[in-house]
């Protein structure tokens, strides 16, 4: 891979600061003072979130303490999307700090997902580390690797340590030099206005004359009205980790820069900010 390692390091420091508030209707011995932390973009809510659990827990009563689940403004938020991708998703234009509700009870069983232990994450994570070199390179590189190679990535992230993660994540970035990229990219749009889940679809990031593929090309093919809405007037934002890349941008580039540490380019479609 061509090393920007600013741009690498960059995305894996970018922090959202956040304010914890405990759901009014929560039962509780005393009133529950806000929590403040600065979430890792690149993370996983359930991952970071121990010292707001252990600070909410302190003045609830113990048999009123179940599961702990987190929304925004009425919606739940998905543990198993990185940090970042829900907050491009949910509250990019929003002012800061993210404020976020904390709940203990009536955990949404249609919207989410139990996390019961870290192992959890570490699975979700791992499989899709899998798929994404499945579709980079045929599942060769993971295959290739130890299990501790498997577990330095993972340490890496749970432990916050770029250059752990990145000692190992490199190799699955590489691809052989009479390629100009990988097989295919992996990818997942998501967009605020519709109930699909996210669009995923194979992609190559090299054209059949050679020529590279940019982001306004995986766009054009898998969701035109981003780019090109039908009375002309640009009404949405195409963001990757809180940033608009230009559409010109080869896919990649952004793919070996700009994809979370479970290597996916997850790609927020947003209504843009009419003031």
């Amino acid at each position: 891979m061509t090393d920007d390692k600013d741009v690498l390091r960059d995305v894996w420091f970018g922090r959202i600061p956040t304010c914890f508030t405990l759901y009014q209707d929560e039962i509780t011995e005393r009133e529950a003072e806000p929590y403040y932390l600065l979430l890792p973009r690149i993370s996983y809510l359930t991952l970071v979130t121990d010292k707001v659990k252990k600070h909410f827990q302190k003045v609830m009563r113990q048999e009123e303490v179940s599961e702990i689940w987190f929304e925004y403004e009425g919606t739940p938020l998905k543990w198993h999307y990185p940090i970042g991708l829900l907050f491009d998703l949910h509250a990019s234009n929003t002012a800061l700090p993210w404020s976020i509700t904390v709940h203990f009870k009536n955990f949404p069983e249609k919207d989410l997902l139990h996390c019961y232990s870290k192992d959890v994450i570490e699975a979700h994570f791992m499989a899709c580390i899998k798929e994404a070199d499945a579709l980079k390179h045929k599942s060769q590189v993971i295959n290739e690797m130890q299990k501790k190679d498997h577990k330095q990535l993972w340490m890496g992230l749970q432990n916050d340590k770029f250059e752990q993660f990145w000692a190992i994540n490199r190799k699955l970035m590489e691809y052989p030099p009479e390629d100009s990229g990988f097989r295919y990219i992996p990818f997942r749009i998501y967009q605020a206005t519709t109930e699909r889940p996210f669009i995923q679809k194979l992609f190559r990031p090299v054209a059949s004359g050679g020529q590279l593929h940019t982001l306004g090309d995986l766009l054009k093919d898998v969701c035109p009205s981003a780019i090109s809405p039908e009375d002309g007037e640009q009404k949405t934002q195409v963001m990757i980790h809180g940033i608009e890349p230009m559409l010109e941008t080869p896919i990649q580039w952004l793919s070996e820069h700009m994809s979370y540490p479970d290597n996916f380019l997850h790609i927020s479609i947003i209504p843009r900010p009419t003031d």
